[in-house]
């Protein structure tokens, strides 16, 4: 099984006063098609690990490796560009911007990354066929429901083909019936190859993955 992430004693501080250990030396590895969920009360230190993956803050202790290279200690403009090809976000909100299309928001993915406008629309229009929303790429955001508007941002989290999916309680702002669709959507991308990593304080959510990981007080624990 190949390894798409590897923290090794990762932990994160933050200087006082009063300083603040908000990740405890922490270590996992995420296999290639895994869907990990990661549990755990508000503080627990959830965001900060999802900040960590997303290559959003730096370990103050560790290494991290993604894809199978060190990414510990790299420049911010690296740090960009390898969350531009190998990291999909996709938040509880689902910022998508009202004046563009949808299939303009997920070409947004690939703003920064160089790749040609083309190539951009035949991916975005891609991932949208992926999420079921093909035949809505010319579709304002506010002509859409929550759910319909979840989707377009999974596209985009899609678009580049990422190595991971990092999902920020991703039904939180919906009801449960469409809660239940996203969900199903994220178990199809999964049984296709797809490795999610979804952070949920909710236990019905975290049945979905098939590796549960538990924060509480900055410490990771993994359900055996």
């Amino acid at each position: 099984m190949t390894s798409v992430v590897e923290l090794h004693e990762v932990s994160r501080v933050y200087a006082g006063p009063p300083e603040v250990r908000a990740l405890e030396a922490s270590s996992v590895t995420i296999d290639e098609g895994d869907f990990v969920t990661i549990v755990g009360p508000s503080g627990s230190g959830k965001s900060t690990l999802l900040n960590i993956l997303g290559l959003l803050d730096k370990p103050t202790s560790g290494t991290y490796s993604l894809r199978g290279s060190d990414v510990t200690l790299l420049s911010e403009n690296e740090r960009a560009r390898v969350r531009g090809t190998d990291i999909g976000f996709v938040f509880q909100s689902f910022h998508l911007l009202e004046q563009r299309t949808c299939l303009e928001n997920v070409m947004l993915s690939d703003l920064y990354n160089g790749t040609s406008e083309r190539e951009s629309r035949e991916r975005a229009n891609h991932a949208l066929h992926a999420v079921g929303l093909g035949e809505y790429d010319q579709r304002l955001p506010t002509e859409l429901s929550g759910g319909q508007q979840q989707r377009v941002a999974i596209a985009r989290a899609l678009a580049s083909d990422p190595a991971v999916l990092l999902c920020d309680e991703p039904t939180g702002n919906l009801d449960s019936a469409t809660a239940a669709a996203i969900l199903a959507l994220f178990d199809e991308l999964n049984a296709s190859g797809r490795t999610v990593v979804l952070i949920t304080h909710d236990a019905e959510v975290a049945s979905h993955g098939n590796r549960t990981l538990h924060m509480l007080d900055g410490t990771l624990s993994e359900t055996s």
